[in-house]
C-alpha cells in the first residue's frame, strides 16, 4: 500500500491459559524482510497491549506500552509520519491511546495481522475477525 492506512481487527484467544507471552498484531512493515522497518499494535494473551517499531532495519524494537489491558478491538493509523494506536475494550468505538510516534517508511509499504510467539517451541492460536482496511486515515473503526 502507499499513504494514509487505517487498520483494525476484533481480536481474541481462544484459550487463554499456559504460556502467556503470545500475541496478535496489526502491522505496518516496510518489507517483509527480517528486521524490517515496522510499526505494529500488539495484545498479548495476559491482556499487555503496546506500540512497538523499529526504527530503522536491523535495530531492535522500541515500543509505547499503555495502562489498559485486554481490549476486544486492537488497531493501527498511519497518518503520514505518524502512527498511533486505537482500541475498544468492550465495544465502544475506537479511541486513541497516547500520542502517536514518528517513523518514516517508504511507498509501497506492507500492511496486515500476524500471531507472534517468543517460544517457537509453544503453540497457541489468536482470532482475527471483522477486519477493516482502509487506506486513508481517521477510518479505524
Amino acid at each position: 500500500m502507499s499513504g494514509d492506512v487505517s487498520l483494525a481487527a476484533d481480536v481474541s484467544f481462544p484459550d487463554t491459559t499456559g504460556y502467556a507471552d503470545r500475541k496478535v498484531v496489526v502491522i505496518i512493515r516496510q518489507s517483509l524482510e527480517d528486521h524490517s522497518k515496522e510499526a505494529m499494535v500488539a495484545l498479548h494473551v495476559a491482556g499487555l497491549m503496546h506500540l512497538a517499531w523499529r526504527p530503522e532495519k536491523n535495530q531492535n524494537l522500541k515500543e509505547m506500552r499503555v495502562d489498559e489491558k485486554g481490549a476486544h478491538r486492537i488497531g493501527i493509523e498511519k497518518r503520514g509520519d505518524a502512527f498511533a494506536i486505537f482500541v475498544s475494550m468492550k465495544g465502544e468505538p475506537m479511541h486513541q491511546l497516547g500520542n502517536p510516534i514518528e517513523l518514516h517508511i517508504d511507498s509501497p509499504f506492507y500492511v496486515g495481522i500476524g500471531f507472534c510467539s517468543h517460544s517457537p517451541d509453544k503453540v497457541g492460536t489468536g482470532t482475527f475477525s471483522n477486519v477493516v482496511l482502509e487506506n486513508a486515515a481517521g477510518k479505524v473503526r
